[in-house]
């Protein structure tokens, strides 16, 4: 038996390997499971048991000879696989090689939110994300005790009560509106930040556009008929759109639209919890208020605004159900958006 470990230890040392195929004989003979080593110890229980120690000694030596073996074949082998391609002629003639990435799914989304409204008139504005009292809340009618002001709802700065992380792009909406002259016809985009628990259909931070029309005689179907075009555009003609009654500070009448699921076509799922819609959006007449707040005659003009995530937007029309996936960078997921712009 120790002539056969002396003949096993010798072979070992004596291996070369000039590709993958020898490289693989080699683990099979010597690595794998089913190799002669299996075979050493499997003799075991045929040694003499005063001897017994000495041979598992004997063998385990030249188990470690294999794998530092093996180590050593996979380096060699690496190393001359890069002088090979370091000697290959350069073809110059060659175009380079450039791996491009994706388009970020929301980065879609937002892209095709905006070129539907534009369509229709909208120009795009941008607001700070970090905004005081006023513009996040006071302009935009929330009465001083209502649950948004709390901090379970927003990000406060620590120092200055006064200062927090914008929870609504509609902030944007009174600085447009304070500093320009009516008509308005704007979009709103932008990252809006919420004290929430993460989660598949939550997260701290998410998307939204904020969209208002302010012009004379602006009425509730002027609303209506935009958000009909937006929902056809975006998710096909076939799309059906309902609006219900809700309540939201700075609109009165208020709204939240559906839209027949495009998932089950309205037969019920899990997304639309088996009602066959689902909703998108917030939307209504801005209150007189906003209005005056603004220094905006709400005597002689009116408007609409609405409200919409475009994580959720994304979750409808990319049947994603995890909001975490935007935000986590795995190149998997981000991969498989490569041919939708």
């Amino acid at each position: 038996m120790a002539d056969k470990i002396q003949e096993l230890s010798e072979e070992i040392k004596q291996f070369t390997a000039a590709n993958q195929e020898e490289l693989e004989a080699y683990r099979i003979k010597f690595i794998s499971r089913k190799s002669v080593l299996g075979d050493l110890f499997s003799e075991m229980k045929n040694v003499a048991p005063e001897n017994r120690k000495a041979y598992g000694q004997a063998v385990n030596e030249v188990k470690q000879l294999a794998e530092e073996k093996f180590r050593a074949l996979i380096e060699e082998l690496e190393n001359g696989s890069e002088s090979s391609a370091s000697k290959a002629p350069i073809d110059l003639s060659l175009p380079p090689v450039v791996n491009l990435g994706t388009v970020h799914p929301l980065t879609i989304i937002h892209n095709r939110i905006v070129e539907i409204f534009q369509k229709i008139g909208f120009n795009v504005a941008d607001g700070p994300e970090i905004e005081d009292d006023f513009h996040n809340f006071t302009a935009l009618n929330f009465p001083e005790n209502h649950p948004a002001r709390e901090m379970q709802d927003t990000f406060f700065i620590e120092s200055n009560p006064d200062i927090a992380l914008r929870t609504h792009t509609s902030s944007i909406q009174i600085r447009v509106m304070e500093n320009q002259k009516p008509p308005f016809r704007t979009l709103a985009p932008g990252r809006v930040f919420r004290n929430e628990a993460i989660s598949a259909r939550a997260h701290c931070f998410f998307h939204q556009v904020e969209g208002f029309f302010v012009d004379k005689n602006v009425g509730l179907v002027d609303l209506k008929q935009t958000l009909y075009y937006f929902a056809k555009e975006l998710f096909g003609q076939d799309t059906q759109v309902r609006f219900r009654p809700s309540y939201f500070p700075f609109t009165e009448p208020s709204a939240e639209m559906d839209i027949s699921c495009n998932i089950c076509k309205g037969k019920g799922c899990n997304v639309c919890k088996y009602t066959g819609w689902v909703e998108i959006l917030g939307s209504g007449m801005i209150d007189p208020n906003v209005l005056e707040n603004c220094g905006i005659d709400s005597e002689e003009y009116t408007g609409f605004a609405f409200g919409m995530g475009i994580e959720r937007i994304a979750m409808l029309k990319f049947q994603v159900n995890d909001l975490r996936l935007y935000s986590e960078n795995d190149v998997r997921f981000l991969n498989q958006f490569k041919n939708i712009s």
